[in-house]
């Protein structure tokens, strides 16, 4: 992780924004800061690089109260057919319910990458969708 800012302000240094701490008093030393540039900016380098977002293609999103073979057997709401890199997809399983949400790729050995996933829900009879951020 690499940090930078357009111009640091005496010891406010562009890591302080990201230090753990919400301390939000400039006194407490957790802020960063910069000079009174045109402009100014902060940056912060995840270094990812990420290769291989196709990997998600064909997965499956499977919902239901059983744990048969891992919960991989419970009814599929929806197949991924692609989520190109830094994009996020929603998917909606109308009327779904259970306990357990499961993301498999069946039928080939690979890799499985989920940097995000937001699952939402409703109370019985309204709509249940899933949504899948980020992957």
């Amino acid at each position: 992780i690499y940090f930078a800012q357009s111009s640091p302000y005496g010891k406010a240094v562009p890591e302080r924004a990201i230090d753990g701490s919400r301390a939000s008093n400039w006194h407490q030393g957790s802020c960063t800061h910069t000079q009174k540039d045109k402009n100014p900016w902060w940056r912060l380098d995840l270094l990812r690089k990420d290769c291989c977002h196709n990997r998600i293609n064909g997965a499956e999103i499977r919902i239901g109260n059983s744990l048969e073979n891992n919960g991989n057997a419970n009814p599929r709401c929806a197949v991924i057919t692609s989520i190109s890199a830094g994009e996020s997809k929603t998917f909606e399983c109308r009327g779904m319910e259970g306990r357990f949400v499961n993301i498999v790729i069946p039928g080939r050995q690979e890799f499985l990458t989920l940097c995000e996933v937001e699952v939402t829900g409703q109370p019985y009879g309204k709509k249940a969708p899933m949504v899948i951020c980020n992957l």
